[in-house]
């Protein structure tokens, strides 16, 4: 029976890491939508390349750093019941490499190719874990000290913070040094509409995400035994309430229309394993107005050219998922309990911090040291053909 566990619980959290792995996929697809024709094939190379690059960031230093594992021992001792550290490493890579993905869309036609792989590794191996540590694995004392402090730990299930928060945040410092791309803001005050490439790429890169999400929540638990049909209920109604702001705040646009059930699920992330549905309905109906209205306020008001919208989509959506853990999750509201909101607030202020400070430093640096823009001449001409000296649809085809 002990064979038979330990060979369940590999099998389960190795489909939860190869349906997470396919939301790099919708990552690709969502980016590849959004940005205009000449940045096409852009978007798809970077979300690959970095996903590589995160890997050998994550299995040689980010692994160790949060969890205090390394994996260089003989193939044998690593094969031990059934190889399930090995899978449990594969499915929290594909975490980690969520964080240059959603950087990935904010910095999208203006951002130089390998400064951005420096960033990823950087990123990957040593910011991100750091706080995944603190957050999962009871680094330094702090879910101690919060505990002391509330009643109950910092409780974030499935990464509204840990995972989505930290992305949009870093991706912030990240928008803000790289400025706006050429034309899109002029000195008269009026914007330049960049529309999306392609309606039907971002709507396939919503549904991939959306579908994988349900491993990237349900196979959180890690282990067979610990699976909750709850998690999986609350992340439905999430997106469906997410799907339906975002539509009427939206007023049928199809690009927020699609946006919405991510802003969903990027909300119940943290609470998904403690909220009744309802709560988590409601947790969805508030992330996907909260980015519609944030994504117009970010663009118009205040012109920064976050492309994709990730700081609103992952940052602040991430982050009310974070305080919504500590507010339909407990038991008032109907949820289980275990939880406070004054932990969840410390808990997802100190993630931000944690984010915002690694964006300005590992960006600043990359800015002063290599530069981290296309010139003028490379942003006109278009990432697909000025790094990858290709476009998605050439101009004409061979008469032969």
């Amino acid at each position: 029976m002990e064979s038979f566990k330990s060979g369940s619980d590999a099998l389960f959290i190795l489909l939860g890491a190869i349906m997470v792995l396919a939301m790099h996929a919708g990552f690709a697809f969502l980016e590849l939508g959004t940005v205009r024709k000449k940045n096409q094939v852009n978007a798809l190379v970077k979300i690959l390349v970095d996903f590589a690059v995160s890997t050998i960031a994550y299995f040689f230093i980010g692994y160790s750093i949060a969890y205090g594992v390394n994996f260089f021992s003989g193939a044998e001792l690593l094969a031990e019941k059934n190889g399930y550290e090995l899978v449990k490493f594969f499915f929290l890579l594909t975490f980690a490499a969520a964080i240059p993905a959603i950087v990935s869309g904010g910095i999208a036609e203006r951002a130089r190719f390998n400064p951005q792989l420096i960033a990823t590794f950087i990123l990957v191996g040593f910011v991100y874990p750091f706080f995944e540590g603190i957050a999962w694995n009871q680094h330094y004392g702090i879910q101690v000290w919060i505990k002391g402090l509330t009643g109950e730990e910092f409780h974030d299930f499935a990464g509204s913070i840990v995972v989505h928060a930290v992305g949009g945040w870093i991706a912030l410092p990240a928008i803000l040094l790289l400025g706006a791309r050429r034309g899109r803001y002029t000195k008269e005050g009026n914007i330049a509409a960049h529309p999306p490439s392609s309606i039907p790429f971002l709507a396939l890169g919503a549904w991939i995400l959306a579908v994988g999400w349900f491993g990237f929540n349900v196979m959180s638990a890690q282990t067979i035994d610990k699976i909750s049909g709850l998690v999986a209920m609350n992340s439905l109604m999430a997106m469906v309430g997410g799907t339906l702001a975002a539509w009427l705040a939206g007023r049928n646009d199809p690009g927020f229309t699609y946006n919405g059930p991510l802003a969903g699920l990027v909300a119940v992330c943290a609470g998904s394993d403690l909220m009744h549905p309802m709560g988590a309905l409601v947790v969805g109906l508030i992330a996907g107005t909260l980015f519609v209205y944030m994504f117009t306020l970010v663009q118009n008001r205040w012109k920064i050219d976050d492309v994709l919208g990730v700081w609103p989509l992952h940052g602040l959506c991430g982050l009310w998922g974070g305080l919504a853990a500590g507010i339909f999750g407990s038991k008032a509201l109907g949820g289980i309990g275990g939880v406070t909101f004054t932990g969840q607030l410390i808990g997802s202020a100190l993630g931000v911090g944690i984010a915002l400070v690694g964006g300005f430093v590992v960006y600043g640096l990359l800015k002063l040291a290599l530069g981290i823009r296309m010139s003028q001449e490379e942003e006109y001409e278009g990432a697909d053909l000025s790094v990858h000296r290709i476009s998605s649809t050439p101009d004409r085809e061979p008469n032969w």
